[in-house]
């Protein structure tokens, strides 16, 4: 579990983008799970949108979402963190067989080298690293505690979903993941989100209030926000990732009440799964309590 533990770490940090402020335009909406029931379905399944990675006096799993997943047979993350292949992928998430120094200008090289020292390393330290493992300082840097004093949203739901030996599924693999990845923030796109770490170190603060309160259409806004997202970013990130897991969540909740648990951005938005659900005939309603 430990590994499990070290291995959820690395990938939540490179899938947590932070970006800025926006006004909640549908505050009836307000909550952190949804239920989702109609359409044939046996019993009614849930989805939970979580924020990756929390320090210790902000992290908080609100007892409705415990007992969603009390309620449920299935506990379904973006990634299966207990599949052996998966994890066998998360290892080799980070590794790469191109030198960064070997696709950047000398000048670009130095440029980089420099913003790396607000980062507390230097290109020579991270050379043979991907560009994910450079994207994935960002929220190291943003996040205002100690990796000791970090928790793991998703990893916390995972502990408590074994222990209770529920089912746990995927709803993606960590090759789907990483193509997602790529596709949104190349070497060169990577390094501009690192020229404005400072931005997302004030700003983080703000994603973890609108967490807190249950706000889901202003997590939505953060995550897309045009300084940090461009539209194919956005595609890769969000709409692509969103249509595909909803045509692969009516099979896993057919005949079993399942809990999914994603970030939160991914709820909202005319591509969220909420109303990508809902377009497919199924009920969702925010649950204020269970």
């Amino acid at each position: 579990m430990k590994n499990l533990v070290k291995l959820g770490f690395a990938a939540l940090l490179s899938m947590s983008p932070i970006a800025a402020t926006a006004q909640n335009k549908d505050a009836g909406n307000n909550s952190l799970l949804w239920e989702i029931s109609g359409n044939g379905l046996s019993k009614p399944s849930y989805i939970a949108g979580t924020f990756h990675i929390l320090c210790s006096k902000d992290f908080e799993i609100k007892p409705k979402v415990l007992k969603a997943l009390q309620k449920s047979d299935n506990f379904v993350m973006e990634i299966n963190y207990t599949d052996p292949a998966e994890i066998k992928s998360l290892q080799k998430m980070y590794q790469t067989d191109k030198k960064i120094s070997d696709q950047l200008s000398p000048h670009e090289a130095k440029e980089l080298n420099a913003i790396l020292a607000d980062y507390g390393t230097d290109l020579k330290s991270i050379d043979s690293s991907s560009a994910q493992a450079l994207y994935a300082l960002l929220s190291t840097k943003a996040i205002p505690c100690p990796q000791t004093e970090i928790k793991l949203y998703e990893i916390e739901l995972l502990q408590k979903a074994i222990k209770d030996k529920k089912t746990i599924r995927g709803l993606e693999k960590v090759e789907d993941q990483m193509k997602s990845i790529n596709e949104a923030y190349n070497l060169r796109s990577t390094i501009t989100q690192l020229k404005m770490g400072k931005e997302y170190e004030i700003l983080f603060k703000k994603m973890i209030e609108a967490f807190k309160n249950e706000d889901v259409q202003l997590l939505y806004s953060l995550f897309k926000d045009e300084r940090f997202m461009n539209t194919q970013q956005e595609k890769a990130m969000l709409t692509n990732r969103n249509q595909n897991w909803v045509k692969a969540m009516p099979e896993i909740m057919k005949n079993q009440s399942s809990l999914f648990a994603v970030g939160g951005s991914h709820l909202m938005g005319e591509n969220g799964i909420i109303p990508l659900l809902q377009s497919k005939g199924y009920t969702v309603k925010p649950v204020s309590s269970l």
